[in-house]
């Protein structure tokens, strides 16, 4: 498992683990040429190996199951966007309602977790709607699952959550309440590197 340098709190791989993270990370890059056009994998590389906690994070995407890779390039930071970019919503993220308010919120049948408090611990975001309807431009995803996304303040206030998935050829924007989870719905991430 992942190795924690407690004196300091940072996260951090073995040279195993990021030996083999890296090596995944590039077999899906070189896969996925679409999802990056222009990017070069040694850019993205040199920028990884620079960030030992972003590396954990990455690691703990795929992991979970999210099978990550580079949709994107902030010309104006120089990071590059990773999203989790698997068929459907990442298996071990599933079962989990939005937020730590409805987890306690609660009474009985608990989650295990949510999706906020799961990306946090993982240093990930939720992706936002705008964010999951750019990602299903780049291939088909969700199509028999459903992923938790960023819900708007005056949603959330009222008790609810929104989801999206693809059916039909077109990306749906739902809602439940924030507390509900089901076993075909997790969540997906982002993160900036």
């Amino acid at each position: 498992m992942t190795k924690r340098n407690e004196s300091s709190g940072n996260k951090v791989l073995s040279p195993e683990q990021g030996e083999e993270l890296l090596a995944a990370l590039k077999a899906r890059f070189e896969k996925h040429m679409n999802r990056h056009d222009g990017l070069e994998w040694a850019d993205v590389q040199a920028k990884l190996e620079a960030n030992a906690e972003k590396l954990w994070s990455l690691y703990e995407m795929e992991r979970t199951g999210g099978e990550p890779d580079v949709v994107g390039h902030d010309q104006a930071t120089g990071e590059y966007i990773f999203y989790d970019c698997s068929a459907e919503s990442p298996k071990g993220r599933r079962s989990v309602c939005y937020d730590r308010e409805a987890l306690e919120s609660r009474k009985e049948h608990k989650p295990q977790n949510s999706a906020l408090d799961m990306a946090a611990a993982m240093g990930i975001e939720l992706l936002t709607e705008e964010q999951y309807r750019e990602l299903q431009k780049l291939g088909k995803f969700d199509t028999k699952t459903s992923s938790w996304v960023v819900t708007p303040d005056h949603i959330r206030k009222l008790g609810g959550a929104l989801f999206c998935d693809r059916r039909y050829e077109t990306v749906f924007v739902y809602h439940n309440g924030a507390e509900s989870y089901y076993a075909a719905r997790g969540f997906r991430g982002s993160l900036r590197v």
